[in-house]
């Protein structure tokens, strides 16, 4: 029941955020939005540029990030605050301390998987008022891409301390890639509450809250995405799982931390 009651509201919401008002009623809408939010606009245009709510949820920084040239340093994909960072352990991973789940089921594998053994998993979550657009953390091959079907719970902190498996029940979009040293990754999209859609722009079958079923498919040529590259957004808050395997990233950022896009958080390991 909470999932068609979760998503009928996303729906309608994202209706609403959609819809262009006449202007000064989405000029009203749009500022009144910043306002009880807190949105720092200084780096985007003004509130009543944006003909809808969703334009300003989506919005593009007017001068595009400068993006470190190092080819080993790993980049923040999002504007966000680090809610969980560490090792797999025993195939368990967590959404917030105390909140375990079994990672292989977070990305749709084997539990025997190879790529668990020892891997690292950070979790990013974009709160209402952060930049909703995602980019690639470093440079990518994308092997191939799930959706899987979920719910629409909240993600943010007072659901993640207190729903079990959070990150399990919810929509999500798992991208496979290998970094340029030929280390495995994965980068989740989870969807939330709110509109509830993810856009991923190498893949336009993948339409979320729609009633879609599962859908994978695997890059026969893989595509080749470079660091910071746009692939996509959410059209409102949301979460990002990367899952690397063993040795691949020394983190620099530690649980709590805010981060921002483009900023350099860690380091691929270019050895063997």
């Amino acid at each position: 029941m909470y999932r068609s009651l979760s998503s009928i509201f996303s729906n309608y919401f994202g209706r609403f955020a959609a819809k262009e008002f006449p202007k000064p009623i989405q000029n009203f809408i749009n500022n009144f939005y910043v306002k009880l939010l807190g949105l720092d606009m200084r780096e985007f245009q003004n509130p009543n540029e944006y003909k809808s709510l969703k334009d300003l949820f989506i919005r593009a920084h007017k001068k595009p990030k400068q993006i470190d040239a190092s080819i080993t340093s790993v980049i923040a994909p999002c504007d966000a605050r680090i809610v969980g960072i560490g090792k797999v352990k025993k195939n368990q991973a967590y959404q917030i301390k105390t909140m375990e789940y079994k990672i292989n089921e977070l990305l749709d594998i084997m539990p025997s998987s190879k790529v668990l053994e020892g891997a690292e998993f950070i979790n990013f979550y974009l709160s209402p008022k952060d930049y909703h657009r995602y980019h690639m953390p470093f440079d990518v091959k994308v092997l191939s891409l799930k959706y899987i079907p979920g719910k629409l719970y909240p993600v943010n902190l007072p659901f993640l301390k207190h729903k079990k498996n959070l990150y399990l029940e919810n929509e999500r979009v798992v991208i496979e890639v290998l970094d340029r040293f030929n280390k495995r990754h994965f980068i989740v999209l989870v969807g939330a509450l709110n509109v509830g859609k993810m856009v991923v722009l190498f893949e336009k079958k993948v339409k979320t809250n729609s009633g879609m079923k599962a859908f994978h498919t695997t890059y026969k040529e893989p595509l080749l995405l470079k660091k910071g590259e746009l692939f996509g957004w959410f059209e409102m808050g949301s979460t990002i799982v990367i899952v690397s395997e063993k040795d691949a990233i020394r983190w620099n950022v530690s649980e709590g931390d805010k981060v921002q896009f483009s900023q350099v958080i860690g380091e691929l390991n270019d050895e063997n």
